[in-house]
């Protein structure tokens, strides 16, 4: 194969960003899907907001949209809106691990777990959003 031929099948840095951006929100939202499914197995989940069902094909449903989104799209907006929401999760996070309710019911461990995971995220969705 000559080297043109292998130059067009590559994709280039930004492509690369963009797909690696894909598959780290797609493994954090299978962890939010998990820790939902345990959540809900466990009884800690508030049944004031529907069935842990629901919530569980939701978040299926954004995930799968995102990760479409990043891959395919490759617009670099589309990453920056994902990284602003995405980042609104830090405060709660922030909050339940080091400024817990006393009448919490949830471990801070889940919250200190999902912070280097959102942090990752974030970075990953820079990379690609602002080409960094």
């Amino acid at each position: 194969m000559s080297d043109a031929a292998v130059a067009l099948r590559e994709p280039s840095a930004r492509a690369r960003k963009f797909r690696q951006a894909a598959f780290v929100y797609l493994h954090v939202g299978i962890l939010y899907e998990s820790g939902v499914f345990v959540m809900a197995r466990e009884g800690l989940l508030p049944t004031t907001r529907g069935p842990a069902a629901l919530w569980l094909v939701f978040g299926a449903i954004i995930t799968a949209v995102v990760f479409a989104g990043l891959w395919r799209w490759q617009n670099a907006w589309f990453a920056r809106v994902i990284w602003a929401l995405h980042a609104l999760r830090l405060p709660a996070l922030l909050g339940g691990a080091f400024f817990r309710d006393p009448a919490a019911t949830v471990p801070p461990s889940l919250y200190l777990a999902a912070i280097p995971v959102v942090l990752v995220n974030l970075w990953m969705l820079a990379r690609a959003g602002w080409d960094l």
